[in-house]
């Protein structure tokens, strides 16, 4: 929503609403990132194994002397500020837009479209370092030793393609459901062209991370991969393959023509493979690094499940408090009478 805003971009406008809703889960997501990071850390040092006490002194039985060389940024304090500051960032920005897109609908004009731009522009430069940053805090310090310079990026681009995915599925239900009456096949195939786009960007930032681990072969870097695609019995190596099939080889192929871009039936089908393939991809970033052979596949579906109705019950309630279309922005005709 924020690139749409600096971009000056119309067709957008009909699924902006569909956006703010979407950022309803941050609160809660934050809290529970904040006290599983403390039990972690605190208790059972499973996750983040650079929390085990005594692992960054020389004199405990537990020390290691390359989490120690790190330990100047990774320290539970210093971890806490970061997260807690990544968090109030994004809450704060989202909240903002959300506030100034409701006081455009009550009163109208150019003024709140304008403050929404500057918001907008402030908020991409803060994501950008902060996406990168809590993609290292949170997902690569679970492999502590092993560390990718394009890591950030990586996650970026996963969250970047599901995100799109999520705003166009949730589009879609809307459409079948009734509302959304202007939305039309135009706004899909714009739509489909971001989800067609980013997820070869996905890949394209996959294979740079892993074409050049694998063509130096150091130990220290390769190890990560070598986990994931034999390691702990080869656990792990189906899912490997399967990422790259759903987030890459379906969605390329089935969106590939414009008539397949402007069909809800392929679109939907493509934004929950894209969402299944995201959530299979970060499964594979944790398990080897905090349950290595003993992961379970399962009960993370049910976990997921749990975590992703407690999501729609927020995202749900949040579309239901304000019309599903910005009546007042500068940008709603060009929106409505799309063409592409």
């Amino acid at each position: 929503m924020a690139i749409q805003y600096v971009a000056y971009a119309g067709w957008s406008v009909i699924v902006k609403r569909i956006n703010e809703a979407l950022s309803a889960w941050l609160i809660p997501g934050a809290v529970l990132l904040a006290v599983l990071f403390l039990y972690d850390a605190l208790v059972a040092h499973q996750i983040f194994h650079w929390t085990t006490p005594g692992i960054m002194d020389p004199k405990s039985a537990n020390y290691d002397h390359i989490i120690a060389g790190k330990k100047g940024f990774l320290t539970t304090g210093f971890y806490l500020v970061r997260m807690v500051s990544y968090l109030i960032i994004w809450i704060v920005f989202s909240r903002k837009l959300r506030q100034l897109s409701l006081e455009e609908d009550r009163m109208g004009g150019t003024y709140y479209f304008h403050k929404s731009i500057v918001a907008a522009a402030m908020f991409l430069v803060l994501f950008a370092v902060t996406s990168s940053m809590s993609a290292w805090d949170w997902v690569m310090s679970v492999d502590v030793h092993w560390f990718s310079t394009m890591f950030g990026w990586y996650v970026f681009a996963s969250w970047w393609v599901s995100g799109i995915a999520a705003t166009t599925l949730t589009a879609i239900f809307l459409k079948q459901a009734g509302y959304l009456r202007f939305l039309n096949a135009n706004h899909f195939h714009d739509l489909g062209k971001l989800m067609f786009g980013f997820s070869i960007f996905w890949t394209y930032v996959w294979f740079s991370q892993f074409m050049l681990i694998w063509y130096a072969n150091l130990p220290e870097e390769a190890v990560y991969f070598n986990q994931r695609l034999g390691g702990f019995n080869g656990s792990y190596t189906w899912i490997f393959y399967f990422n790259l099939v759903i987030n890459f080889g379906f969605p390329f192929l089935a969106l590939m023509t414009r008539d397949a871009k402007r069909q809800m039936i392929i679109m939907k089908i493509v934004c929950i493979a894209i969402l299944v393939g995201h959530w299979s991809d970060f499964y594979l970033m944790f398990m080897p690094g905090t349950l290595q052979g003993n992961n379970g596949f399962l009960i993370e579906i049910g976990i997921a499940m749990i975590f992703l109705g407690s999501f729609l019950v927020l995202m749900t309630r949040r579309l239901a408090e304000a019309s599903l279309v910005p009546v007042n922005h500068p940008f709603v005709e060009e929106s409505v009478h799309h063409t592409t």
